[in-house]
């Protein structure tokens, strides 16, 4: 009697893999070239696949990433529930993520372009600037540690090797907009005034 054979798992189909991998987060070329060779061929597909979900592909070639976005009202979508879920950032996770795409901006804007590599102290020093006079230090660099660790989760910094350094990822161009960076002055005003007005209520 012929033993019989056991069957091989079939590979995933590569469609579902790179939808998956996109409803799971980001997904970079420099992480993952052959499932981003996979997204560039198959793009039109994973739109119509997608928008079934209320989503829509923003897929950036130049800076290598690709993520998913809800259509917001008035797009012409009927009424969905939320999958990707909206994020309310506090000043402080707001005021950091305003400062490192400003640093993005002056870091293309002086080498054309590149990896933004910066360590704890320096990102330490870009929010201490705008912190009003008689701020609990000891309590601030905690919060700072907890919104770095964040921007971490968020995929907006990456930890490097080096312990205490950090990459500026360039998805964050597609979430602070240049509207939203044409408007940074008044913006960090904004916070100025937010910092002080928590601080004179007791908080830090």
């Amino acid at each position: 009697m012929t033993t019989p054979v056991p069957r091989l798992p079939e590979p995933p189909d590569t469609l579902s893999l790179v939808v998956v991998s996109l409803l799971k987060g980001v997904v970079y070329r420099e992480d993952n070239s052959a499932l981003w060779q996979s997204l560039l061929q198959l793009q039109a597909r994973v739109r119509d696949q997608v928008s079934v979900l209320g989503l829509r592909l923003m897929l950036d070639e130049s800076e290598g990433h690709a993520f998913l976005r809800q259509h917001s009202e008035g797009e012409g979508v009927t009424d969905l529930p939320r999958l990707i879920a909206r994020r309310q950032l506090g000043y402080g996770l707001s005021l950091l993520l305003a400062l490192l795409r400003k640093k993005l901006a002056d870091a293309d804007a002086a080498a054309g372009g590149g990896r933004l590599v910066l360590r704890r102290h320096e990102l330490q020093e870009l929010v201490k600037m705008f912190l009003p006079e008689g701020t609990n230090e000891v309590r601030w660099a905690e919060r700072v540690n907890q919104d770095l660790e964040r921007a971490v989760e968020m995929g907006f910094l990456r930890r490097m090797g080096e312990e205490d350094t950090f990459e500026v990822r360039r998805i964050l161009k597609a979430f602070v907009d240049a509207q939203w960076l044409e408007d940074f002055e008044q913006r960090l005003a904004a916070y100025r005034v937010q910092l002080v007005e928590k601080q004179q209520g007791g908080g830090e």
